[in-house]
């Protein structure tokens, strides 16, 4: 068996590349390589990365503001200031976080996601999404699955093809969770730049790697049942600006990404 906190440095990991996009260090030079074939195909790739970082301050904060008290953060990252917890605790103290990634080099920095303020918790645990059940159980020893949870899949889902069940997952969590939760997710696109697209997704599956670019239906299709907050499934940097950091350059072209949140009934 593959010990858990074994941290492969021979193949690139998504966690490591996002890093890297962010001006981080805490990635290898396989990371770094891939990242910059990835720039050289479409520069934007940049931008993308700092505007998921930006969504998810903006949709936490509007949570928060809502009366959100318990969030499940899927697909963590390597922590960034501010991150997740430190947004929602400082609207609300008492705010319980769950963090869950599948990468140990982000379990190696987990002590920065778990600096909780004294009247709320933030938890940190191991595992891969397509362990529903697995995060689930886990995350229930911090959360109140009978109250309301926000569901936060940033930059996740298009490293899960349909194949592998993305939809299915989804639905699997948010089945689980209470009326008056919420779903938030960021998802990268191909609709701007299909051919482009196209060649980033054959350099990922050259690496053992999925890439699903999916489009704004693709991406809308999430959220079907749920209520969809005000403006709707948009391109990241346009969803709700005014709550905080939008990283955008118009020169470049749209941002090739949409952000939504959701309400479930």
């Amino acid at each position: 068996m593959t010990d858990a906190s074994y941290i492969d440095t021979s193949k690139p990991h998504p966690a490591r590349m996002y890093d890297w996009f962010l001006g981080g260090k805490d990635n290898y030079p396989v990371d770094e390589e891939m990242g910059r074939q990835l720039v050289a195909m479409d520069g934007r790739v940049l931008t993308m990365a700092r505007n998921n970082r930006a969504f998810m301050q903006r949709a936490t904060r509007w949570l928060a503001g809502e009366g959100v008290r318990q969030f499940l953060d899927i697909g963590t990252g390597i922590p960034t200031e501010p991150n997740l917890h430190q947004i929602a605790q400082g609207i609300a103290p008492e705010a319980r976080v769950v963090y869950c990634d599948n990468d140990p080099i982000v379990l190696a920095h987990a002590e920065a996601l778990l600096r909780s303020t004294p009247q709320g918790v933030t938890e940190y645990l191991q595992a891969d999404f397509r362990e529903p059940e697995r995060i689930l159980e886990e995350a229930s020893r911090i959360l109140d699955f009978d109250k309301p949870v926000a569901l936060s899949l940033v930059a996740l889902l298009h490293f899960i093809s349909d194949e592998d069940g993305a939809y299915e997952l989804v639905d699997r969590m948010m089945g689980v969770l209470p009326s008056g939760s919420h779903l938030m997710l960021s998802h990268g696109t191909g609709d701007f730049t299909p051919k482009t697209a196209e060649q980033a997704g054959d350099l990922y599956k050259s690496r053992g790697m999925t890439l699903a670019l999916r489009s704004r239906a693709e991406v809308a299709r999430f959220f079907e049942g749920y209520e969809l907050v005000d403006p709707g499934v948009a391109i990241i940097d346009q969803w709700k600006p005014e709550l905080g950091e939008r990283v955008t350059d118009p020169a470049d072209g749209p941002v090739p990404g949409y952000g939504a949140v959701a309400r479930k009934p």
